[in-house]
């Protein structure tokens, strides 16, 4: 499903209990200097993630300053973010103009909060530019904080150099049979540079027949509930998604790469790294 660029006025693009993809939620919060937000997600752990900007986000009794160090885009810094452990309630205030990302998964049990700084961050990059593949992950939420953090798993995905495609070779994670595959929702939101710039996500969900394909444009939602899903950038702009991964029995991912490209995972330099990242 794809969700159009629109104003969202800080209210949940992705709220609890989504009929398409439950396990996730999504928010997109604008402050000015100066201005808060408060949030409680009864049922959802959530992580803030300022797009841009500088924050402060209290929860839990627990003050952390100066969260985001990133200016006019996505590209322009280092991610940055604040673990929410489900239900609690949270504020932000804005110390800059900020875009803040409010990602969540379903979880009932509460942890404890903790921030990821730029220095923690899980990164990797796998793909070439033979393949038109190439591509760099920040893993704000990602293996180091495994045994923190409940349900919920959030990225940042990167196209290195201008163009190409993503999620390639295609997988799913649709169908809790483990050890094969996972039951994984997901929620991209998309930013290209220049912003004029677009790109196609597709969505097929059944092996070697036609699937849906979406245009994407920037801040584009798109929902990933069942399906192989690869996506790509036009040639001459660099492509960026958010990504927020909800688990139904598990945090870790488990993949299913589909049948007919699997042999494709051996021409990818560097994408079984990548795979075991998402844990």
């Amino acid at each position: 499903m794809h969700i159009p660029p629109h104003d969202n006025r800080n209210r949940a693009i992705v709220d609890r209990d989504d009929p398409l993809v439950p396990l996730v939620y999504f928010n997109i919060v604008r402050l000015k200097p100066g201005e808060h937000f408060d949030y409680r997600t009864p049922g959802y752990e959530t992580c803030v993630v300022p797009a841009t900007g500088t924050v402060k986000v209290e929860v839990g009794g627990e003050v952390f300053a100066d969260i985001g160090n990133r200016g006019v885009d996505v590209w322009d810094g280092e991610p940055e973010g604040v673990y929410v452990p489900s239900g609690t309630g949270t504020r932000i205030t804005a110390r800059t103009a900020t875009e803040c990302f409010v990602a969540g998964a379903k979880f009932d049990e509460a942890l404890s909060p903790f921030a990821v700084r730029s220095g923690d961050l899980d990164v990797v990059q796998y793909g070439s530019d033979e393949t038109k593949t190439h591509r760099k992950i920040k893993h704000i939420l990602g293996t180091r904080y495994h045994d923190r953090v409940g349900r919920l798993l959030v990225s940042e995905l990167f196209t290195v150099g201008a163009g190409g495609w993503s999620g390639f070779p295609s997988h799913k994670h649709d169908t809790d049979r483990l050890p094969e595959e996972t039951r994984h929702d997901e929620c991209y939101n998309f930013r290209f540079r220049p912003d004029y710039g677009s790109g196609l996500q597709m969505l097929q969900r059944v092996d070697n027949e036609p699937g849906d394909a979406y245009h994407i444009m920037n801040r584009s939602t798109v929902l990933i509930d069942k399906g192989y899903h690869p996506c790509c950038a036009l040639p001459g702009y660099e492509m960026y998604y958010f990504t927020i991964l909800g688990g139904q029995s598990q945090r870790s991912l488990k993949q299913y790469f589909q049948p007919t490209h699997a042999a494709q995972v051996q021409t990818i330099p560097g994408i079984m790294d990548m795979v075991a990242k998402f844990r």
